[in-house]
């Protein structure tokens, strides 16, 4: 059975952890969380276009690293990640517009 774990992190960034576990009782089945890599989508804060890429797919990420930096109203606002892990995806390029809540960056963590 699949269990899905919602938890939004400082910032704004959520994280969506996909755990497998086994209620049989039969230890051997169990899958923990570390056997699986857990897929974080960081979203942007605010509406604006991204200015600047900070982080490319491949690029090793700790907690508070900026990954895209969006302007909206002559502002430069940081999207940073919570969770450290791997950027498997960049989902936007510079210039692009972006919307509250977009998705713009997957990391495997």
């Amino acid at each position: 059975m699949d269990f899905i774990r919602y938890a939004v992190a400082a910032g704004g960034a959520t994280r969506r952890d996909i755990l497998a576990a086994d209620f049989s009782g039969n230890s051997a089945n169990r899958q923990s969380a570390s056997d699986s890599m857990a897929r974080i989508e960081i979203k942007s804060e605010i509406t604006g276009t991204v200015w600047q890429l900070k982080a490319k797919p491949g690029d090793t990420v700790e907690s508070g690293d900026t990954l895209v930096v969006i302007e909206s109203m002559k502002m430069e606002i940081p999207v940073i990640t919570e969770d450290p892990g791997t950027v498997k995806e960049i989902l936007v390029k510079e210039k692009d517009p972006v919307a509250e809540g977009q998705v713009v960056a997957v990391l495997e963590g």
